[in-house]
């Protein structure tokens, strides 16, 4: 039987979520030059798709988390996700900003659930873990929350985001990862396997590599 994290490759392929151009590559808002580019965003527009992301991630959320009283969600990429899955468990949801209003109540967390409440957040993506980290202290500082763990459609398992989560003691579960991408896309002939080395080169230090 085909793993999780290979079927969610698969998909993310299939509808050309997650692109791969070794030989062009993407340049993130970061500034980095990369070979993949990953639009969770895009899952969205394919039902099925849309579908597999929102169970498995409820049934990761039902296995490891059982007595979780809240679902939130990390602006933007994973609001609608979140509310999906939220849905599918029967809890409430929330969504966290990525900066305070600058109007209004100034709110960084959006939606309500009493203090001290213990919750499950969903990201889309994961790089280097630092605006996903951010929104567990905002959801902690703001609505005195019990962040029981992060569940996230991919990773790409940067060790400086591995070790930011084992530092601020969040637990990190993902439906798929750069390793799987990579593989499914051997298999399926979405790259040659010229394009490897690139590709492992890449991931070794992206912050300071170029094509």
């Amino acid at each position: 039987m085909e793993s999780v994290e290979s079927l969610v490759a698969g998909k993310l392929l299939e509808i050309k979520a997650v692109k791969l151009r070794p030989s062009e590559p993407f340049t993130w808002a970061s500034g980095w030059k990369s070979p993949i580019y990953c639009d969770n965003r895009q899952t969205l527009s394919f039902p099925q798709v849309r579908s597999i992301i929102k169970i498995e991630l409820a049934r990761i959320i039902l296995e490891k988390y059982p007595d979780a009283e809240a679902i939130a969600g990390v602006a933007t990429g994973a609001i609608a996700m979140g509310a999906l899955v939220a849905e599918e468990l029967g809890l409430p949801f929330l969504y966290i900003r990525s900066a305070k209003k600058d109007h209004g109540m100034e709110n960084l967390v959006e939606g309500y659930i009493e203090d001290g409440k213990k919750v499950v957040i969903v990201e889309d993506l994961v790089s280097t873990g630092g605006s996903s980290l951010k929104a567990v202290e905002a959801i902690k500082r703001e609505k005195n929350s019990i962040v029981l763990g992060m569940v996230a459609t991919f990773t790409y398992g940067f060790p400086v985001a591995e070790q930011a989560f084992k530092n601020a003691g969040v637990e990190l579960t993902t439906l798929s990862n750069y390793e799987a991408i990579i593989a499914k896309a051997l298999s399926i002939n979405y790259i040659p396997e010229s394009a490897l080395p690139t590709l492992k080169e890449w991931r070794k230090d992206p912050s300071v590599w170029n094509a």
